[in-house]
């Protein structure tokens, strides 16, 4: 995964004994089947890969366990990628392409 990709949320679960700290760090969280595009890729010092979203913004905290200020991530395994092209238009512009010679093709054979 990379940022500019379309995601889709798998696991929004909160475990149980973290449900204070989760409610204490993320004003906003996230939704089972919802679909999101990746903001950027935090290596979280090696512990978690997280995930920011464009769709998504929370308040930055201090994370002790990271040693310093950030936006809190949601962990990149919450994810799965979606397979759809994230670049319609330029799928469009190439059909429009194909119809604009296919058309001048007609022409020439009239």
């Amino acid at each position: 995964m990379k940022p500019g990709d379309k995601v889709i949320c798998i696991n929004d679960k909160i475990d149980p004994d973290k449900a204070a700290e989760i409610r204490q760090d993320f004003e906003i969280w996230i939704t089972r089947d919802k679909e999101y595009t990746i903001r950027e890729i935090l290596d979280n010092s090696g512990i978690v890969t997280g995930v920011l979203l464009e769709e998504v913004h929370n308040f930055p905290k201090f994370f002790k366990l990271i040693n310093r200020l950030q936006e809190p991530a949601f962990a990149i395994w919450r994810f799965r990628k979606l397979q759809y092209s994230t670049k319609p238009a330029e799928a469009e512009t190439e059909a429009e392409e194909l119809v604009r010679q296919a058309e001048e093709l007609v022409k020439i054979e009239r």
